[in-house]
């Protein structure tokens, strides 16, 4: 059975006391059991967040990397900064990043690869539009996203990789997929990955639902077959809210 992961993208969001108080809110809720639990704060909270969850069972993250390994990329950071900051996964290919920064398919698999290489797990984002939906091309646009992302990449990779469906249509709008919708997406991942490495391979990846989870819907959400946990933007910013979930998951 795989273990729930619920992760926080804390998105362009507090100052450093903020995230301190938060971190040692989200450290208490976690406990000693239950669920896994990430947070990936801003480059700059790093640091702080590092310092307060050291000891507990709640990790750190990154909210995007380059694929250099150092060099004149002003305003980049790679995947050896993060790893030397204490993170322990990245976020890579968020719908944000594909809508305001260019990101692509081919980008996402560069970076994907840079992080594997420097020992961090990848949370890879894929997901479609409103308008992709409506007009019945989701199972094409995730096929492609993820054939395009793991391009190249061995059934090893792959097992050291968590993938994250999030409808760009339900990010930051308070729309959410069914959980019958959800599983269905969560259901084509896995498939596809049987189908290009294993069962074995498939049966271990862990596949989150990023689309607007909250603790109105994070239990049934949380009991699809193939949800695996939850990569939540806005309700990781509220202590409470995230607690719930964190439970949910548990």
């Amino acid at each position: 059975m795989r273990k729930k992961l619920i992760a926080g993208n804390w998105k362009m969001h507090l100052s450093a006391d903020e995230a301190v108080e938060l971190a040692k809110s989200i450290v208490s809720a976690a406990g000693d059991n239950g669920p896994d639990v990430l947070l990936c704060p801003s480059f700059t909270l790093l640091s702080y967040v590092k310092h307060v969850v050291t000891g507990s069972r709640v990790a750190v993250g990154a909210q995007n990397v380059y694929w250099e390994p150092k060099g004149a990329f002003t305003g980049e950071i790679s995947a050896s900064m993060l790893v030397d900051a204490g993170c322990s996964h990245v976020i890579i290919g968020h719908s944000e990043r594909r809508q305001y920064f260019g990101e692509t398919d081919a980008s996402v698999n560069r970076r994907t690869r840079a992080a594997l290489d420097a020992g961090l797990v990848p949370i890879v984002c894929v997901g479609e539009t409103l308008e992709e939906r409506e007009e019945g091309h989701t199972e094409e646009v995730i096929e492609q996203q993820i054939s395009g992302a793991f391009e190249r990449f061995t059934a090893e990779d792959m097992q050291k990789i968590v993938v994250a469906y999030e409808p760009v249509w339900a990010i930051g709008t308070g729309k959410t997929a069914t959980p019958d919708t959800a599983q269905q997406v969560h259901a084509l991942i896995r498939s596809w990955i049987t189908e290009r490495y294993s069962d074995k391979v498939a049966q271990e990846i862990r596949i989150l639902y990023g689309g607007s989870m909250k603790p109105s819907n994070a239990v049934e959400l949380l009991s699809q077959e193939d949800i695996d946990g939850g990569l939540v933007g806005g309700a990781s910013l509220k202590a409470d809210q995230f607690s719930e979930i964190i439970k949910a998951a548990r």
